[in-house]
């Protein structure tokens, strides 16, 4: 297969299965997409990748187009992705989370340049007076100055690394801590927050499946995470509210807030505005920026690209991957999930296949 990746945040600008009774999906750009070619494309590249199970969905002109799952949810079990199959999200929840912040902004509860320490003060970084310093808008757009995780560091204790609000560091630990404000301003806990998502979010768009904190339904309808083909042991725990790392999903669902978000719903447009508002510029020497993005908005990575803007974000836990990709002004997108580790090369190479 071909490795000529031309950026990150297009990635995935087509999909491998067009609906029934549907005229041929186009990719982003404009292109239609030739079925027998992609089914091929698709099971040469699960089998590169060693990839076992697969959802994925594809949106034109803000509508859905096609959703499929191919593979193996649980290979030992012999069980195969369907429709109820439920992958970690991992840094998904993030853009989704960012949705669902924007909810309090509406109300008038969240104010998005007030420090955070003034609706509720943070015991594991207090010692640190910076922290003080810390708003909303820069836990959103990564620029609180914490690292990812704390627990990546010998002394698992959170700190500073730099002035917040002065630099770019990517950062899980920010999300949570905005997850506990989000919790105070709401008079609730972790569970009552998951309740409120639901409220707000998932069930006015129709999204069964997709949870922050987990029910029984989604833990037996879960994948198995593998790495290189082999399962591996779920790190994953259910005991706070993941704004960084925790949603559980698939490909049908997720495309769901997709298309709100493509279409305008559930938010006013003021709001949107706010969310895909450049925030910051990623530095020159990031990972990011050598892939093709340039930004990062309130929960979004920008990506300029020769067809028009597109706004994306990847996710990775042990034993999953996911991504995906959206163009505003051309209502297009579209979303995977995979129960592979670390594999998201498989949409470079997706991308690469049907631009070449």
């Amino acid at each position: 297969m071909k490795r000529n990746i031309f950026c990150v945040a297009l990635l995935l600008c087509i999909g491998p299965f067009i609906l029934k009774g549907q005229a041929p999906i186009k990719n982003a750009l404009g292109g239609e997409i030739a079925k027998a070619e992609l089914e091929e494309f698709l099971a040469i590249a699960m089998e590169d990748f060693e990839i076992p199970g697969l959802s994925l969905a594809i949106i034109n002109n803000g509508q859905l187009v096609y959703h499929t799952v191919q593979g193996m949810a649980d290979r030992q079990g012999g069980v195969k992705v369907n429709s109820n199959t439920i992958f970690e999200g991992a840094s998904l929840s993030k853009p989704l989370f960012a949705h669902f912040v924007m909810t309090f902004v509406e109300e008038g509860k969240l104010e998005l340049d007030r420090p955070l320490y003034q609706y509720l003060p943070y015991a594991d970084i207090a010692a640190d007076e910076r922290y003080k310093q810390i708003t909303a808008r820069m836990v959103l757009c990564h620029t609180t100055g914490f690292p990812n995780w704390r627990t990546d560091y010998p002394d698992k204790e959170l700190f500073i690394q730099f002035e917040p609000g002065t630099a770019w560091h990517y950062s899980g630990e920010g999300y949570q801590y905005l997850s506990l404000v989000l919790a105070k301003l709401a008079e609730t806990d972790a569970k009552g927050l998951e309740a409120l998502f639901q409220e707000r979010i998932a069930k006015p768009l129709g999204m069964t499946h997709t949870r922050f904190i987990q029910d029984s339904a989604n833990f037996i309808h879960k994948a198995k995470p593998y790495r290189q083909g082999i399962e591996i042991n779920s790190s994953f725990t259910n005991k706070a509210f993941g704004a960084a790392y925790g949603v559980h999903t698939e490909a049908l669902d997720f495309s769901k807030w997709l298309t709100a978000v493509l279409n305008g719903g559930i938010l006013e447009e003021e709001s949107y505005s706010m969310l895909f508002e450049d925030q910051i510029s990623l530095p020159a020497d990031s990972e990011n920026v050598q892939a093709g993005n340039t930004h990062w908005t309130l929960g979004f990575s920008k990506f300029n690209s020769p067809v028009g803007v597109f706004y994306t974000h990847g996710g990775n836990n042990p034993g999953f991957t996911s991504a995906f990709g959206i163009q505003r002004e051309q209502k297009w997108g579209v979303v995977y999930f995979t129960n592979a580790n670390q594999v998201s090369e498989f949409g470079f190479e997706l991308f690469a296949f049907l631009h070449e």
